[in-house]
């Protein structure tokens, strides 16, 4: 059953709410200066209307107003007192109410730096107690260019916070409203074709051998493009993998049926070599042994063949031998199709010792040696020597080097074939059985001269140590 993903988990509602998130967050560092200034304006706006009064009261006769005058005046300033400090003249003037408060904070806006700008401003909007700031302002259209005003404080917060109120909501709107754009644009350019790759992927998922279901390569340049192409190629060569593992499941099944059969009747023709060694024929007597190992060999490759098939690998059955004398047992058992000669040199020295499977390390030579011999080759070569840890088996032959063919599907079942008739499984079965061992084989070089391949397996001295 597909399961649905929730609102608040998709791809699209994690971007709307982090694009919020973020230009909110770039509106904190906006909204500090902003509102700083704000504060300021607001008190250079008093600082004039107090410049004004001042003014108007030097206007009138001697400087002298009434009480309810000097009242309506601070009113309309906003401010408990107005003071001009005295100059060179020695005169202070100023129009205070009858009992002005005492100043709480002093604030001198001739000196006013960003920072101590910002920490005043966030100092109003945080003292939620009625507090007096004393002002001290620049004049330059007074007498001595100073002037001082007693100011509540209560106002100001009120205006900052209405201010902030406003900044919040035009913050919000920019927010969603980017937000919107982006989500918008990245949904058709980005989450639309992952869902579409989503829902491709979970189809082949379903069917991987439907064709139909395959993901369509896409023609955009950018990354989402090479994603979708990528895609359709994996599931190309997944679908075909698939097809061919049936393929070879299904040999395998007839060849295990092929191999028990096999097995009965190179049983029967064992019984009947027997035979054979009382003849009175002394050749016969003499190629008697050689016949018989030849199809006792048989008959294990056969009994392992079935115990591979039901049991998924080889079992491996390890003993210690001199590979010298297993590279021996190959020449009579290897020879060119079109009766030419064919030479197998054993330039294994005779004290160097495996920890293998005896029958099927034979098993991947002569596969090898067949491989030679089929491809032209009149000489083999087979070496070994100790390479750190392993043991480093060199077989070399003197033929006309692998196919292009064969190059670009090495170690494949039924695609590395070098040769008109071949299956393309000798490689790949040696391969299995060198792996099976805890060791490798590598195509070391092709050309015109021949084909080098090197086989890797643990050193008998390391395996001797691990035992231990």
């Amino acid at each position: 059953m597909r399961r649905r993903m929730r609102p608040l988990t998709g791809l699209s509602s994690r971007l709307l709410l982090m694009t919020v998130s973020f230009v909110m967050l770039v509106e904190v560092f906006v909204y500090a200066p902003s509102v700083a200034r704000f504060r300021l304006d607001w008190l250079e706006q008093r600082v004039n209307a107090a410049q004004l009064t001042i003014i108007a009261l030097e206007a009138t006769p001697d400087e002298a107003v009434t009480a309810e005058l000097a009242n309506r005046l601070l009113d309309q300033v906003g401010a408990h007192g107005i003071v001009v400090p005295p100059s060179n003249t020695g005169i202070r003037r100023g129009v205070f109410r009858d009992m002005p408060p005492s100043a709480d904070v002093s604030v001198d806006l001739r000196e006013q730096a960003m920072p101590v700008a910002i920490w005043d401003a966030f100092g109003t909007l945080l003292h939620t107690e009625d507090r007096v700031l004393w002002i001290k302002a620049t004049a330059p259209n007074l007498i001595g260019g100073r002037i001082d005003l007693l100011l509540d404080e209560a106002p100001l917060r009120r205006a900052m916070v209405a201010y902030s109120w406003r900044i919040l909501g035009l913050s919000l709107l920019i927010s969603f409203v980017t937000a919107a754009l982006i989500f918008v644009t990245l949904r058709w350019m980005i989450v639309r074709p992952l869902r579409e790759v989503t829902r491709s992927m979970v189809r082949f998922k379903e069917n991987p051998e439907d064709a139909s279901r395959s993901e369509a390569p896409s023609r955009r340049s950018d990354e989402i493009g090479t994603v979708r192409r990528e895609l359709a190629a994996m599931e190309a060569t997944v679908r075909q993998s698939l097809r061919q593992r049936a393929r070879l499941a299904a040999l395998g099944e007839a060849v295990t049926r092929i191999n028990h059969d096999l097995r009965n009747i190179l049983t029967t023709v064992s019984l009947l070599s027997d035979r054979l060694g009382a003849s009175g024929d002394p050749e016969v007597r003499r190629v008697s042994p050689t016949l018989m190992a030849a199809i006792d060999r048989a008959v294990q490759l056969c009994q392992r063949t079935l115990d591979f098939a039901r049991d998924g690998g080889p079992l491996l059955k390890r003993s210690r031998f001199a590979l010298s004398g297993l590279v021996e047992e190959l020449a009579p058992v290897v020879r060119a199709a079109d009766g030419r000669d064919f030479r197998i040199d054993n330039a294994v020295a005779a004290e160097i010792a495996v920890e293998a499977d005896r029958d099927l390390l034979f098993r991947v030579l002569s596969n090898l040696a067949h491989n030679a011999a089929a491809a032209g080759a009149s000489r083999l070569r087979i070496a070994a020597a100790a390479a750190g840890s392993d043991l480093e088996i060199e077989v070399s032959d003197d033929g006309p080097g692998l196919p292009p063919k064969a190059l670009a599907n090495l170690f494949q079942p039924f695609a590395g074939a070098g040769r008109s008739g071949g299956t393309g499984l000798g490689l790949a079965i040696a391969r299995e059985l060198m792996r099976a061992h805890g060791g490798d084989i590598a195509l070391a070089g092709s050309d015109a001269d021949g084909t080098v391949f090197r086989l890797r397996l643990p050193h008998p001295a390391d395996e001797a140590r691990r035992a231990a």
